[in-house]
């Protein structure tokens, strides 16, 4: 119980404390920013925002802060510990620099392996001229980190992942689909364990172990042991998520990446555990550390391409991508997936044609509605009155001149052309 105590307090000093609590607003105020982007392309694709920039920013916060909090206790009684000259600070930049290179990088599956391979470099080179390296880093403690670290995130994903999502569509194979593309931040305050020479001081007071601890034994940390004391010191990370689907419902899709995840963050740390055995096994870790993370990734690609797209017009009707909260379509009970049939009981060429009778119309109009469980259903729409359906239709088909290229254009530039679509 002391050790949870500790990793506690120090996880309220890394929200309390000037410093820290600097860092934390600082990554506030960016998330803010960019959930603003995503609610202002909401709000200009469907006419309003699903959830507000601060709900989506708290809700990172609070989450972020709730799971370096359970994973910090999860580290601290398996026993990952960092020497004083371990590096470990250096995993932060070599992410950050990854992700200014490209963006999907910025994942500690890259940046411990890199890390771990310039320690093991550096090591052997002052090796051969008999002096003692300035950084050692401990290839068990390391991966096992991150590995927790992806189990946790994981489970976010699997629970937050979809919110804040933006509708998007694609054409495949000659028909436009409808999805949608995730992206999502959370900040990760965790509290590590420094194994310190006895002089030093990083964190808090020294703190005092029981006889069974740590849980993961390996020889590098029973000889570390032997000769340092060990203190506690918190560290801001950041867990990021970015993936699309046009097959899936947005939980779904998070919920199978959050799976995915976790079970990569799973195996991570327990093949983490072979660096114990010496170079050999140090080695096989940091290759599987990226290439199991790619592997991952690569099955996730290949099960959506392996699905049917699930939001397509058709002869099957008009499919509904996104519903509005609180809107008019939300108070029919029209949802995600489900197809409109018929209007008025006449035949629907398009999705333009529904927005343009619905608004136009001084009397009730009616729908034919094919849930997404296969029942139908008869709906009755009184006139808007000004009000907006609180809907977005896939189209059967889009103009060249109305497409954005979401993945290429700057976000300035598609809300430009938003605009000009929208006023058309």
């Amino acid at each position: 119980m002391d050790l949870a105590m500790h990793s506690l307090k120090s996880i309220a000093a890394a929200i309390v404390e000037p410093t820290s609590t600097l860092i934390l607003i600082t990554l506030s105020v960016i998330f803010y920013f960019k959930n603003r982007r995503n609610t202002l392309m909401q709000k200009m694709i469907m006419g309003d925002q699903l959830e507000s920039p601060l709900e989506l920013t708290l809700s990172q916060i609070v989450l972020g802060i709730f799971a370096g909090t359970v994973g910090s206790i999860i580290l601290t009684y398996l026993g990952v510990a960092f020497n004083e000259n371990s590096g470990i600070e250096l995993l932060f930049l070599i992410s950050i620099l990854l992700m200014f290179y490209k963006p999907r990088l910025f994942c500690f599956s890259y940046s411990a392996s890199i890390l771990g391979f310039l320690a093991l470099i550096i090591n052997a080179f002052y090796s051969m001229e008999n002096m003692t390296s300035s950084i050692s880093v401990n290839v068990v403690a390391l991966m096992t980190f991150v590995g927790v670290l992806h189990i946790l995130e994981g489970i976010l994903v699997a629970f937050d992942g979809h919110k804040g999502s933006i509708p998007v569509f694609s054409n495949k194979n000659g028909k436009i689909s409808g999805g949608f593309a995730l992206k999502r931040y959370w900040p990760m305050p965790v509290a590590l364990l420094f194994i310190l020479n006895g002089s030093s001081t990083v964190g808090q007071s020294v703190i005092s172990t029981p006889s069974w601890w740590p849980l993961i034994q390996h020889n590098t940390m029973v000889s570390i042991l032997a000769v340092g004391t060990i203190q506690i010191a918190s560290l801001y990370g950041v867990i990021g998520y970015s993936s699309y689907t046009f097959t899936m419902t947005k939980r779904e899709k998070c919920k199978l990446s959050g799976v995915c995840i976790s079970l990569y963050g799973i195996a991570l740390t327990a093949v983490a555990q072979i660096a114990d055995i010496g170079i050999i096994g140090q080695l096989i870790v940091l290759v599987f550390a990226p290439i199991g993370h790619e592997l991952m990734l690569h099955i996730q690609r290949k099960i959506e391409d392996a699905r049917t797209p699930l939001y397509i017009s058709d002869e099957n009707g008009i499919c509904i991508l996104e519903v509005l909260p609180n809107s008019v379509a939300d108070e029919l009970n029209l949802r995600s997936g489900d197809r409109i049939l018929t209007i008025n009981n006449n035949d629907i060429p398009n999705e333009k044609s529904i927005y343009k009778i619905i608004n136009e119309s001084s009397i009730g109009i009616q729908l034919e509605v094919k849930k997404v469980n296969g029942k139908l259903e008869t709906l009755l729409i009184e006139p808007l009155r000004g009000k907006r359906l609180g809907v977005i239709l896939v189209p059967k088909a889009v103009a060249l001149d109305e497409a954005i290229p979401f993945d290429k254009a700057k976000f300035q530039d598609i809300l430009d052309k938003l605009k000009k679509t929208n006023k058309k």
